[in-house]
């Protein structure tokens, strides 16, 4: 348990059995906002810290407060988040795009700022004291807040599960302990948590409701005919670091893949990447690229392929029906380490989902621009691989669950803030 801030009483009596914790942390939900606080400012309505750590989950984050604000209009919202929450109100005390990093020598990198921003949302959070928390995936950042939270007697809502069922498993313990219930977007995690004690409520995802059906790139191209040319989409990530790691890897395999067939290469951007990033590399690399940054599904969807970073981009391509080949790299370093904790079988959400190698993984060394021209080679020469991986994908919006997870987050959310969360 972290050490006790000076003059302050901790909320949690000590010796308090794990379900009787997660009780008297239910019940601090119905403590009035300015109990004990003498410098708690004056809001119209109840406070929610939000923590959305990168661009999806700013995303999800984004949707939830939207469908929030229809059930308690005076929400005010306040946090670490990015552009989509803005949009709809969240008062930001810092960016998430500078914490959003993956791996070991990555998150060094951004230890410091990471550390300033937790000590600035600890004390924003003890002057407003909010009537809830939403922690949005980044767990390595927000499991630790979710201790301090927790010792704050403020209830934490978890929403889009960190893949604890995959690897670090012992950081269900810390999610025991601190997370008031856990909402997820997959059907297959809800087993999980309630083996371990966890209060948790499957959501869905609500890529359902904003991925539509749209034609597709294979639908125009007869059988037994090939395109005259191949469109390929590449999608190398939201985060900065991802886009370093992958994003050349990802062209050159394009340059190769062109020295063999006709190839139209497009960059589908991430609305959290800048073109500045990306140009000086798609510059350096001489490929000629387009870079798509409106109407990305549409672009992914009226492409023959999509090589995609290993994250959210392989489902949205998975739910417009488009091969694809999942590609991703980590630093040294991480990459030792995870393969040695991973549990699944299975890297890419598409796979888990389905529960089958619907998709290819090419990872870390297999990633290389050789690897993944070959293996684009062979599933473009293939029009029965082509229509079985489609056949596949087809069976990808089944298994995610029905529409309207945003508002069903929102209803789990708006009973925590309301006092209401542990009667459900």
């Amino acid at each position: 348990m972290a050490a006790r801030a000076a003059g302050a009483a901790s909320p949690l009596p000590a010796g308090l059995r794990q379900p009787d914790r997660r009780q008297h942390i239910a019940r601090l939900a119905d403590v009035p906002l300015s109990i004990g606080s003498p410098r708690a400012l004056a809001v119209s309505g109840p406070g929610l810290l939000v923590v959305a750590g990168e661009a999806s989950g700013d995303q999800r984050a984004a949707q939830l407060i939207a469908a929030l604000r229809r059930r308690i209009p005076d929400i005010a919202p306040f946090g670490l988040a990015s552009q989509a929450c803005r949009a709809v109100g969240v008062e930001t005390i810092a960016d998430s795009h500078e914490i959003a990093v993956v791996g070991i020598a990555e998150a060094l990198r951004v230890l410091p700022r990471a550390a300033a921003i937790f000590g600035q949302l600890l004390a924003e959070t003890d002057r407003r004291r909010p009537a809830a928390a939403l922690l949005v995936d980044a767990p390595d950042f927000n499991l630790r807040l979710a201790r301090k939270l927790a010792w704050r007697g403020i209830p934490v809502i978890y929403y889009v599960s960190p893949q604890v069922w995959a690897w670090r498993q012992g950081r269900i313990r810390t999610i025991a302990d601190c997370v008031a219930e856990m909402l997820v977007l997959f059907p297959f995690e809800v087993p999980f948590y309630r083996r371990h004690g966890v209060a948790v409520t499957h959501v869905g995802h609500p890529l359902v409701d904003e991925v539509p059906l749209l034609p597709q790139a294979w639908d125009s191209v007869p059988r037994g005919t090939q395109p005259e040319r191949y469109r390929i989409a590449l999608l190398p990530g939201s985060r900065r670091s991802e886009i370093r790691a992958l994003l050349p890897t990802l062209l050159a395999a394009s340059a190769w893949l062109s020295t063999r067939i006709p190839v139209q290469a497009r960059l589908i951007l991430a609305p959290s990447i800048p073109r500045s990033l990306v140009e000086p590399v798609i510059a350096a690399s001489g490929v000629p690229v387009e870079i798509a940054t409106e109407d990305r599904l549409a672009a992914v969807a009226d492409s023959h392929l999509a090589l995609c970073a290993s994250g959210t981009a392989t489902l949205e391509t998975g739910l417009v029906r488009t091969p694809m080949l999942v590609c991703y790299r980590l630093a040294g370093p991480t990459w030792t380490i995870a393969r040695r904790l991973v549990r699944v079988p299975h890297v890419s959400l598409v796979n888990l989902v389905l529960d089958r190698r619907a998709v290819p993984e090419l990872l870390q060394h297999d990633a290389s621009p050789s690897r993944i021209a070959a293996e684009a080679l062979s599933l473009l020469g293939s029009r029965r691989d082509i229509e079985r991986m489609r056949g596949d994908l087809a069976e990808l919006r089944s298994r995610l669950g029905d529409s309207g997870a945003s508002e069903r987050a929102a209803a789990r959310l708006a009973a925590w803030i309301e006092g209401r969360g542990r009667a459900a």
